[in-house]
């Protein structure tokens, strides 16, 4: 027989969006369970760790800018908080992004891109190109012009990841190494079911599995919108002592995107490939290529670093590819899922969001256009 333990709230997924609500729901009073087999091997390790609402703005996307902004600003508290809890690294770090442009047409773009700042009084500042090599010396003589966005961040998605596990702990949240299904009865969601066969009993699951979480058994039809796989391929060179760079570099060249994300122990981030190929994590010789190919026509200096890791991550899109928080169509079950290209960006809103849903049983106003509800369709009664 399986035996059955009572909690608060049931929280399925292990990554940084996963832990951080857990965390914060612990801290507020809960009593809070986590089943994930092996906790932020998906998409929270695979990122580049960019918080970057300002230069990943696109046309369409302002209420996603509005939430992303608002993450942003609650970062530097949220890291500070989080490594005083702990006595852990975050890698925080504020120095800003150069978003830059190879040739004229790239160029054209980014001219583009300064007004669509300017109309939503977003800050940026133009560079030409010799202003951004001022910056950046090691950027490619070709460089034709650059926007300095200086507070367009980053964080060490690993050393958060590592933060966010030891917190939650300290909170007295129980990790459940462990695959899990929903428990539905009576059309609500009842709790999580564990390999072991023991059910975490909860009035309260959420659903924080990334881009499985469409998959989980357990699901009845129509309780969640579609959440599909998107492969990123992503790599990881070592700088050394000598960095190269000082800043984040988000670059288009001819028309193709690529960010080098300097770390300040050593490690230069390249990202990403954009792939719907469903859950293929393989790593392809063409995608290293590319990658290599455009860093190095902006960063030619990247040919003498050692290539230390490969890998990929599938990024979890929603049919809008803006998050779903709060309530399903299945009464009982909250999302916290769909994050797209934003996952490490959003995970301090999001926490605050869901822990306010969890404990107090209201979701904050900034958070109602994201409700997993928002694009109709049949409900899972």
């Amino acid at each position: 027989m399986s035996s059955s333990s009572g909690c608060d709230c049931a929280v399925l997924g292990g990554g940084l969006i996963g832990l951080a609500v857990a965390w914060r729901a612990a801290l507020g009073g809960l009593s809070v369970h986590l089943a994930d087999p092996d906790p932020g091997a998906g998409a929270s390790s695979a990122a580049a760790g960019m918080l970057a609402p300002v230069t990943e703005a696109h046309y369409g996307e302002e209420r996603l800018l509005d939430l992303n902004l608002r993450s942003a600003q609650l970062y530097p508290s949220f890291a500070d908080e989080l490594s005083r809890f702990t006595d852990l690294p975050t890698g925080y770090d504020t120095r800003g992004t150069l978003a830059v442009a190879f040739d004229r047409d790239d160029r054209a773009v980014l001219a583009e891109t300064a007004a669509y700042h300017r109309k939503l009084d977003l800050e940026s500042t133009p560079l030409t190109g010799r202003e951004a090599r001022a910056l950046e010396p090691m950027l490619a003589p070709g460089v034709q012009a650059a926007l300095l966005v200086e507070h367009d961040h980053q964080v060490d998605n690993r050393l958060l990841h590592r933060a966010l596990l030891a917190a939650a702990v300290r909170a007295g949240v129980r990790i459940h190494r462990s695959a899990a299904e929903i428990v539905v009865e009576d059309g609500r969601a009842r709790g999580l079911r564990l390999e072991s066969g023991e059910v975490l009993a909860t009035d309260q699951v959420v659903l924080a599995a990334g881009c499985w979480s469409s998959e989980t058994p357990g699901l009845p039809p129509g309780a969640l919108p579609r959440i599909r796989p998107v492969r990123g391929q992503i790599l990881r060179l070592a700088m050394g002592t000598q960095p190269l760079l000082a800043r984040t570099i988000r670059a288009m060249v001819r028309g193709r995107y690529v960010y080098l994300v300097p770390r300040a122990h050593g490690e230069l981030v390249i990202g990403a490939t954009t792939d719907e190929l469903g859950f293929d994590t393989s790593v392809t010789s063409g995608g290293v290529y590319e990658l290599l190919r455009d860093a190095h026509e902006v960063v030619p200096g990247i040919t003498e670093l050692a290539l230390v890791e490969s890998r990929t991550g599938l990024r979890p899109g929603s049919p809008d590819n803006a998050p779903l928080l709060g309530q399903t169509a299945l009464p009982g079950l909250i999302a916290a899922t769909g994050h797209y290209r934003n996952g490490v960006l959003l995970t301090p809103v999001t926490a605050d969001a869901i822990a306010s849903l969890l404990i107090d049983g209201t979701i904050p106003g900034y958070a109602v256009p994201f409700s997993p509800q928002r694009f109709g369709g049949p409900s899972c009664a």
